[in-house]
């Protein structure tokens, strides 16, 4: 039996974090392209369960056409069965009372159980449960499983080797332990993550499909396991799948006095790396620079800017100030600098201070 395994969809988030409105709508619609396409690839490779691990959704507050397009795709695709686990970030957007497809399950702040081969040995048993606020410690003890059975549990929230530093819910997976447990599905922590729970058992999270911002570089996609039902085995592979990537890289431009130079060292580190023109980069100059060095960083980011989708530019670097150059300076630089200097600022503060000072009185334009 073939299982997909996902997570942390948010669909129709807003996506407006460093980009503007057009790309933001793009990578709004994206999310949804992703999930589809994801759905698609389940439908080809004979995938007979979806195992959704919370937060399909990114608001309390859902669009109907992002409603309207996972329930399409659910209805369209009967001969997948999606299981929903609603997360942190869902409510219940989907509209009950007018029906549900049969093939979309759902769970409640009790563990529900499905047997999901039913034609088959009937021995592939899933197990989930959503957090309400007061029953974190309560499951543990209300959890009843049958060894003999290949058994999953699908639970949303973050272990304290994988969090989200949030106020989430902790799974307490040491409660866990001993418990008859194959494969543990989890949702929350958005990058793809799996350890071991005991002899026997694995937790696993997939990771988001899509990153959103640059504290979720690398790579996306969801779980395909594959379990045998006579053997009582699986294998699990981690299957890329963003439309997109998002990469953070860091370019050392010490003793660079120009900004031709910190452009060509950019250019260089990034063709280096290999990035896909459909990327998002975030690029970050470091080093130590002297405060007399020349540096525009819209012309350092430019050529690379317009060979990927999105690109910014942060400069991290630190001004070095030879003191001796400027002690006996009886120059209004000089004492600009003597002034900078001896003030309580830090050492990357007087740097910036002073290398922004130069810039003014050489009647240069300063752009921050």
């Amino acid at each position: 039996m073939k299982i997909i395994h996902c997570a942390d969809l948010h669909l129709d988030s807003p996506m407006r974090a460093n980009l503007d409105a057009a790309k933001s709508k793009e990578r709004k619609l994206e999310l949804l392209d992703t999930f589809q396409n994801m759905v698609k690839y389940a439908a080809d490779e004979s995938v007979e369960a979806i195992l959704i691990a919370g937060d399909l959704f990114d608001r309390k507050v859902v669009s109907k056409t992002a409603i309207n397009a996972f329930l399409r795709q659910v209805e369209t695709h009967p001969e997948i069965t999606f299981y929903y686990l609603r997360g942190n970030h869902d409510a219940m957007s989907l509209p009950i009372a007018a029906g549900l497809p049969d093939n979309l399950k759902l769970f409640s702040d009790s563990w529900t159980r499905y047997v999901m081969n039913p034609e088959g040995k009937g021995n592939i048993v899933l197990h989930g449960v959503e957090y309400n606020g007061v029953n974190e410690n309560s499951i543990y003890d209300s959890l009843s499983l049958n060894p003999r059975d290949f058994n999953i549990l699908m639970l949303h929230g973050q272990t304290t080797e994988h969090n989200m530093g949030d106020r989430t819910e902790y799974i307490h997976v040491k409660k866990l332990a001993g418990r008859g447990i194959d494969y543990l599905a989890l949702g929350h922590v958005h990058a793809f993550a799996k350890e071991k729970i005991d002899e026997r058992g694995t937790y696993c999270f997939p990771g988001c499909l899509e990153g959103r911002g640059f504290d979720e570089c690398g790579s996306h996609g969801f779980v395909l396991l594959e379990i045998s039902e006579e053997q009582g085995t699986y294998s699990m592979t981690f299957v890329p799948f963003a439309k997109r990537t998002l990469y953070t890289v860091e370019v050392d431009v010490s003793n660079c006095m120009r900004s031709e130079e910190m452009r060509e060292r950019v250019e260089q580190v990034v063709t280096e790396c290999g990035f896909g023109e459909s990327s998002l980069l975030k690029i970050i100059l470091t080093g130590t620079v002297d405060v007399n060095c020349e540096k525009d960083l819209d012309y350092i980011l430019h050529p690379v800017k317009s060979r990927f989708y999105f690109a910014k530019l942060y400069d991290e670097t630190r001004m070095e100030v030879d003191f001796r150059m400027y002690a006996f300076d009886e120059s209004l630089k000089g004492e600009f600098i003597r002034n900078v200097l001896a003030s309580d600022l830090t050492d990357d503060e007087k740097g910036e201070v002073i290398h922004y000072g130069l810039m003014a009185l050489r009647g240069e334009e300063i752009e921050k």
